[in-house]
């Protein structure tokens, strides 16, 4: 599986995509610290995302003395941001147009988002 198909499928998960977040806002956390924010999931479950996240290259681990920091890695995600440029040409406004502009229409099946004509 290429990186970037691992970087989609590693974004594909709400928790997933709320521990890149919180890693952004913060730079540095163990994942007691990350835990700690969730009201739903332990530590445990916390580890689970972030070996999943780990695997993708979308964050990295560090050692200081018996913690593990983990933090973003920018390359993943600049990767899936160049795809979704190309996608959508030189900017991502065509991507916010055809959500916007898609939203609340009845299409008929063959025209809706992921299926086929």
């Amino acid at each position: 599986m290429s990186n970037e198909a691992s970087a989609f499928d590693a974004l594909a998960d709400d928790t997933r995509r709320a521990v890149l977040s919180l890693l952004s806002e913060h730079g540095e956390l163990t994942v007691s610290d990350l835990a700690a924010r969730f009201d739903h999931i332990g530590r445990t479950a916390v580890s689970m995302q972030l070996k999943v996240l780990r695997d993708a290259g979308m964050v990295q681990e560090r050692r200081s003395g018996k913690y593990r920091l983990y933090s973003l890695r920018v390359e993943p995600m600049t990767e899936v941001l160049n795809f979704l440029t190309a996608l959508y040409g030189s900017s991502l406004d065509g991507l916010a147009e055809a959500a916007v502009g898609t939203a609340g229409r009845d299409e008929p099946e063959g025209l809706r988002w992921g299926t086929s004509s």
